[in-house]
């Protein structure tokens, strides 16, 4: 339970709220084309850069279409070659409409803390392609109320599929429940303060190793032992850590798990799935180990790779990836076709046909 991926589960998003005078009223009217984004505060993020988001449209009481864009380049989520978009960017896509629509279409007020309870996408591997222009998308969105609060609503399923060029290029099925800040501040007692200072990063692996190109995009320390690693926190990466936060965010969880995973199975650069559940909140004040083990796969060109991260004794954070191990220059393996029915088959939406 996290934010919708900004927070780790039981956690919720410190994120930069809007002033006393700023009104939910005042940020619900759509953006009119692509030539512009929601605004920030409807995605928990501080920096207008990194919003995806250009618009959205009520179609009815639970359905909507949301369009978003991701850019031909950006500072974290691109392979390291320039010619895919990182599979992490679905999470992040899915973790901002999943808070714009909680705020502009179900009333839940800016100030509310999000925590996700679990997040699963399955992606079309070709569709994460880099291509001559920006990926325009269009995410369509299911949602069930699961808590409610009087006429409140507490809580929301929502699956989503993203289509890119009207074909599925991923799916997805998360819920999250959202929390007042008195109540907030009880359940994290004091621990709602966000560190003082940067923190002073432990040292990284190779970034080759995981599929980054920087040491500052790195997000695991060696220690010494087979396949478990301590977490790195780098407060100052902008990405990551968009904003300040009392606890470790969501997104640093599921980096985590694909960096894990790529370090377990080098050839492979993308991943296809990725199944994760959020239990408590990862402190900064406390190390986080994360450790990594492979299953049998399902596929004979994917691999799968749990991943569990520990704090103090206890279970966090889990993720089973699935990872493709034949996707060459941008082309389409030979599991595309596998990867498009099961994304066909994984959820049921409306918009989604069925595999033949």
């Amino acid at each position: 339970m996290s934010d919708l991926l900004s927070t780790t589960a039981l956690g919720a998003e410190a994120v930069h709220h809007p002033t006393s005078t700023t009104s939910l009223h005042s940020l619900l009217a759509p953006p009119a084309s692509f030539t512009t984004t929601v605004p920030k505060e409807l995605v928990h993020r501080a920096a207008v850069a990194e919003v995806l988001l250009t618009r959205w449209r009520r179609i009815d009481d639970r359905f909507f279409s949301v369009s978003a864009q991701w850019p031909r380049g950006h500072s974290f989520f691109s392979s390291p070659d320039g010619l895919h978009h990182d599979s992490t960017l679905i999470a992040e896509t899915i973790r901002q409409v999943g808070t714009l629509l909680a705020h502009a279409e179900f009333a839940v007020p800016l100030t509310s803390r999000f925590l996700l309870h679990d997040l699963e996408f399955t992606a079309v591997l070709h569709q994460l392609t880099v291509r001559d222009t920006p990926a325009e998308l269009e995410v369509l969105v299911s949602t069930t109320v699961t808590r409610q609060h009087g006429r409140r609503v507490a809580g929301l399923r929502y699956q989503m599929t993203i289509l890119r060029d009207g074909q599925i290029a991923a799916v997805a099925n998360v819920s999250a429940t959202f929390m007042s800040p008195e109540v907030y501040r009880r359940v994290r007692d004091n621990r709602i303060t966000p560190p003082a200072a940067h923190l002073q990063p432990a040292p990284p692996v190779e970034p080759a190793l995981v599929g980054r190109l920087t040491p500052q995009d790195v997000v695991l320390s060696g220690i010494g032992e087979t396949n478990r690693w301590q977490l790195r926190l780098d407060t100052r990466h902008p990405v990551l850590f968009d904003h300040p936060g009392d606890h470790v965010p969501g997104m640093v969880m599921l980096e985590a798990a694909r960096q894990a995973a790529r370090i377990l199975v080098p050839e492979a650069t993308l991943v296809s799935s990725a199944d994760s559940e959020f239990t408590h909140y990862v402190e900064f004040d406390s190390p986080c180990f994360i450790e990594a083990t492979e299953r049998p796969a399902e596929h004979p060109n994917r691999r799968t790779v749990a991943v569990r991260a520990e704090q103090e004794g206890r279970t966090v954070f889990t993720s089973t990836l699935t990872v493709p191990t034949c996707l060459l220059n941008g082309t389409r393996s030979s599991g595309d076709a596998y990867g498009q029915s099961r994304a066909s088959a994984e959820l049921s939406h409306p918009w989604v046909c069925s595999p033949a």
